[in-house]
């Protein structure tokens, strides 16, 4: 049986640049991938089976089933397949898991079967599954651009502590397309907010809680005063500064020590609410 480790990511900064001629937004973002982790493994089977940890997760709904049969297609294999997923990831919470999972697929397939597939075969099923997937290939520090699918790596972000909450609200698919739907030409920015950051981290210079963005916050907290409500109750707990984890509803705040993260994480669990206590991730941590 083989496993391959899924990691969860972050946007550290989202910008959109305006719309494309094709529908899609041009992106500029600069994500990280956290130790927060689904665990997927393959064996070789009769039929092409999936099983998940969590109840909810559904085959036919999930980008697992896709990439199996984008993969299976490309190389015309029809072989069965049996891929269980311990599932830690929130469900559509703009964690990634989704297309961690799919990226996970095609890299621990490539493995299974000895494709031998490269990087840039990969890259370009990536790209047909979703704009996120590409990322997860890379893992660590990487640029996001064009509508998601352009990745550069960057130099990685020395360990940082994360503390993650996941509001109780109504989760339901499509809601990224819903968030880009709600942005109008004043959310657009000209993305030097993330060139910053990519200084920032060339130069090997700190990362300041100041320099995260993420274009989504100003519809989602109006349009949603719960996650709002959530992210001030971080605040007063003693949050320095919370942002939206990609299009939500996930909250995350960055920690200046371990030990400050572990008292916001026990004093938000103390709460009740649903938290997590992770740590970035570097490159050569990922798909393993």
């Amino acid at each position: 049986m083989l496993t391959v480790k899924a990691p969860a990511k972050l946007n550290l900064t989202l910008e959109v640049l305006g719309k494309r001629a094709d529908g899609y937004h041009e992106i500029r973002s600069v994500v990280q991938a956290i130790d927060l982790c689904d665990t997927l493994r393959f064996e070789e089977s009769s039929q092409t089976v999936f099983n998940s940890s969590m109840p909810d997760w559904l085959p036919e709904e999930s980008l697992v089933s896709k990439a199996t049969s984008l993969l299976s297609d490309a190389i015309g294999c029809i072989a069965g397949l049996n891929i269980e997923i311990d599932k830690h990831i929130p469900l559509m919470s703009g964690l990634g898991g989704d297309s961690s999972d799919a990226a996970a697929v095609l890299v621990g397939l490539n493995r299974l079967w000895e494709l031998d597939l490269s990087q840039e075969k990969l890259l370009g099923l990536a790209a047909e599954l979703g704009s996120d997937v590409a990322f997860f290939l890379h893992g660590g520090t990487a640029l996001m651009e064009g509508r998601g699918e352009v990745i550069t790596p960057l130099p990685r972000l020395s360990e940082t502590w994360v503390v993650l909450v996941v509001p109780v609200v109504p989760r339901e698919a499509g809601k990224t397309g819903r968030a880009y739907a709600g942005l109008d030409e004043s959310d657009y920015t000209d993305g030097q907010r993330t060139d910053r950051l990519v200084s920032v981290l060339k130069a090997g210079d700190k990362l300041e809680p100041a320099m995260l963005y993420n274009v989504f916050e100003r519809t989602i907290f109006k349009n949603y005063p719960e996650i709002y409500e959530y992210r001030q109750q971080m605040m007063t707990s003693g949050a320095d500064r919370v942002h939206l984890a990609g299009s939500g509803p996930t909250l995350f705040t960055l920690a200046g020590d371990k030990a400050m993260a572990e008292g916001l994480y026990h004093r938000l669990q103390q709460q009740g609410m649903e938290t997590c206590l992770v740590k970035t991730l570097a490159e050569r941590e990922q798909l393993d």
